[in-house]
């Protein structure tokens, strides 16, 4: 499981040391680290039921609705002024584990003590075998109005190799559910998994593609540290990931979506429309503030940003002292937030302006066009917007144009 970065310690208060600026969209993270199985490619913060230590899913609500409470006051202390939450975007983990009552007591609470703009979007990520025509009724009634569903690959044998326990077949009937109750649908697709062959990419490609939804999530598989995966790479028991087929794989989706009414708006994501596109995580790229609840969440306001305790016993013993579960926390200085304005920004369909980067980056913007990275004619309008060869190079992309 991933460590948390490293920063000075937060204060028990949870003390903001500037207050947040009004008219910035505000958005709400609620973490829920449950799941039955941890999948093998898995270093999220996610906890079994022999992990808990006591803690139950019943209690984590009561400590999360705690959280709630702790950081309206936070926020008001601070002197930030009241902003309504314009996304929420409930993650894991397994949130939909919980049942859908739990869920809508989540965002009753921060409906209460917030509030949630009348056309915010609301998201809930679900596992396919874990919702029911009952439980997508319910959450549609509590305000929800997206289902992101992790659907990974439509080929069994790839999904054994990542752990992934559920029913292909239940993804169709999840996404049916789901649009019967007037949601938006995504679909989260992984390529690159040991063994997968291109064939095998595109019967998932396809297969999605065929549901109907929305929202199309690919993503490359990264083997991180300490996972089950990267400990049976490391044995020989799997091949090692390879890079070249991960650039195919990227292509054929871009080609298969494409040709299919979906348009790129984020290196890993597409949508049908602008309508579709995940507000939620373009209000991370372009550096919105969000606050984080649950273990291990983290949140950014006005350029500084926290982490929470990881362990959901930890982040309960906080909330029961009235301590604030946060961590540590680090104070973005001017020059850092230039540097991710740039690294988040470079990523999504509409780039970045060329003025707002230094000049030693603006004279390498000529060299990075006649790579075939970047668009020449976008760049003479004033906008940084990857090809599509760009993507593929997104991080070389930042580099060139942040090594001053």
């Amino acid at each position: 499981m991933a460590a948390l970065p490293r920063g000075e310690l937060a204060p028990a208060d949870g003390a903001l040391p500037a207050p947040g600026v009004g008219g910035v969209p505000f958005s709400a993270y609620l973490h829920v680290p449950f799941c039955t199985v941890r999948c093998g490619y898995c270093d999220f913060n996610t906890y079994t039921a022999s992990e808990l230590r006591g803690v139950t899913r019943q209690s984590f609500v009561d400590d999360l609705l705690a959280e709630i409470a702790f950081a309206g006051d936070v926020l008001e202390r601070s002197g930030t002024p009241a902003r309504e939450f314009d996304t929420v975007f409930v993650g894991g983990g397994t949130p939909t584990l919980l049942p859908a009552g739990d869920l809508a007591r989540m965002l009753e609470a921060l409906r209460q003590r917030f509030g949630i703009a009348t056309d915010a979007e609301v998201t809930v990520e679900a596992n396919p075998d874990t919702v029911t025509a009952e439980s997508i009724d319910a959450l549609a009634v509590a305000g929800v109005t997206r289902l992101s569903i992790g659907m990974q690959s439509a080929v069994p044998r790839v999904l054994g190799i990542l752990d992934r326990t559920h029913n292909p077949d239940n993804v169709e009937v999840a996404v049916s559910l789901a649009r019967g109750a007037g949601l938006q649908v995504s679909v989260d697709l992984i390529y690159g998994t040991p063994t997968e062959t291109l064939a095998d990419w595109e019967i998932s490609l396809r297969t999605a593609i065929e549901l109907g939804t929305d929202h199309l999530s690919a993503y490359s598989l990264i083997v991180e540290e300490g996972t089950a995966l990267e400990r049976r790479i490391r044995r020989g028991e799997l091949p090692e990931v390879d890079p070249d087929l991960h650039a195919d794989a990227y292509e054929l989706a871009d080609r298969l979506l494409g040709e299919a009414g979906f348009e790129w708006y984020e290196v890993s994501n597409w949508s049908t429309t602008p309508s579709s596109r995940s507000r939620h995580n373009l209000a991370y790229w372009r550096g919105s503030d969000w606050w984080g609840f649950g273990p291990g969440a983290h949140s950014h306001v006005n350029g500084t940003r926290w982490w929470n305790v990881k362990h959901p016993a930890a982040y309960a013993e906080r909330l029961t002292t009235g301590t604030s579960p946060a961590l540590e926390r680090e104070v973005l200085d001017t020059e850092n937030r230039a540097l991710e304005a740039v690294m988040l920004g470079v990523r999504i369909r509409e780039g970045i302006a060329v003025d707002s980067l230094t000049p030693p980056a603006r004279l390498r913007v000529a060299e990075l066009i006649a790579d075939g990275l970047v668009d020449g004619a976008e760049a003479v309008r004033g906008r940084i917007v990857l090809t599509l060869r760009g993507r593929l190079l997104a991080d070389l992309v930042v580099r060139t144009l942040t090594d001053d």
